[in-house]
């Protein structure tokens, strides 16, 4: 058996201006065979950064039923503002059933339409744009035209632009997927949708690094995150590619797992440390998500403890 020992992640601002990120998407219920746990990507994102000391606001809209309820009072259980959530009068709050796979994969059935697939412009939702650093977007939300018109015109008023591209089948064309790479500063991308990003936009790279690369060129992204799984991940910037082989860890279910290194890596990002720290750290966060039942396991916001064996 292996030998378990324990890590601990430090976060401390080194910047005198507390950093703002908003992120805009989908909040829902994943529904588990044995009951449904908050969630949604973005919704995640949010959470984990709010976790970490980063003021984050989030975007989005529920039902008006009880699933909407429920939601709005788990956020402000957490201590999460939801002044930016929309109630819908006719539309549904979302529901995902998740599978899990013998490995704990998990994949989602994802019933549509749904509240946030018409998320509106407000002024108040331009003022938070433009006021944070960074906002923080995916292709799911975009698969309705009234929450894709609002993504991107709020891209219009952000200062950094990060693309979270989280295919989920059949809500994504290669034409919507392009045109949100091109408004990228930075991506995050797993395994799986860098095949799909190769074979639909006739990259020829054969190695991580050089696909990475032909990626950033074609769509001008400064920053490019791929995470593989129990490999680990890696980072592109500024030409350079950052590696990290992760953390081994009992998988509960990979449900929320790479939202948390997202939010981890933006955290860290935005607080100016080096990037082999910044993926290091957002590595031992997304294993220790990667850990526990559902999307967001209780953490403390300042120091987080995890068994490694």
């Amino acid at each position: 058996m292996a030998k378990n020992w324990l890590f601990t992640v430090f976060y401390q601002s080194k910047m005198q201006n507390q950093n703002k990120v908003i992120t805009i998407g989908e909040i829902l219920w994943d529904v588990f065979p044995e009951g449904k746990k908050a969630g949604g990507s973005s919704m995640n994102v949010a959470l984990n950064l709010h976790k970490q000391s980063i003021e984050s606001s989030f975007i989005s809209a529920v039902g008006d039923d009880d699933n909407g309820k429920e939601l709005l009072s788990f956020l402000a259980g957490n201590h999460f503002s939801t002044d930016l959530i929309q109630t819908h009068q006719e539309l549904p709050t979302s529901t995902v059933v998740v599978q899990l796979d013998e490995q704990h994969q998990a994949t989602y059935t994802i019933k549509q339409p749904v509240a946030w697939d018409a998320i509106k412009i407000t002024d108040k939702n331009i003022t938070a744009i433009k006021e944070a650093d960074a906002l923080v977007y995916c292709s799911l939300t975009c698969r309705e035209e009234e929450s894709k018109k609002t993504i991107l015109e709020l891209l219009t008023h952000a200062k950094t632009k990060i693309f979270d591209i989280n295919l989920r089948a059949p809500f994504y064309t290669k034409e919507l997927i392009g045109e949100l790479l091109a408004k990228a500063d930075i991506l995050k991308i797993n395994e799986d949708e860098i095949v799909w990003v190769k074979e639909s936009f006739g990259l020829t790279g054969n190695t991580d690094e050089q696909l990475l690369k032909q990626l950033s060129s074609r769509f001008d992204i400064e920053i490019i995150c791929l995470t593989l799984g129990d490999k680990g991940a890696c980072v592109l910037k500024d030409g350079k590619l950052f590696k990290h082989a992760g953390y081994k860890v009992q998988v509960a279910d990979t449900v929320g797992a790479g939202d948390a290194f997202l939010a981890t890596f933006i955290a860290c990002y935005l607080q100016g440390y080096p990037m082999e720290t910044t993926l290091d750290n957002a590595c031992k966060v997304g294993a220790f998500v990667a850990s526990q039942p559902g999307a967001n396991p209780d953490y403390n916001k300042k120091i987080y403890h995890m068994a490694l064996g």
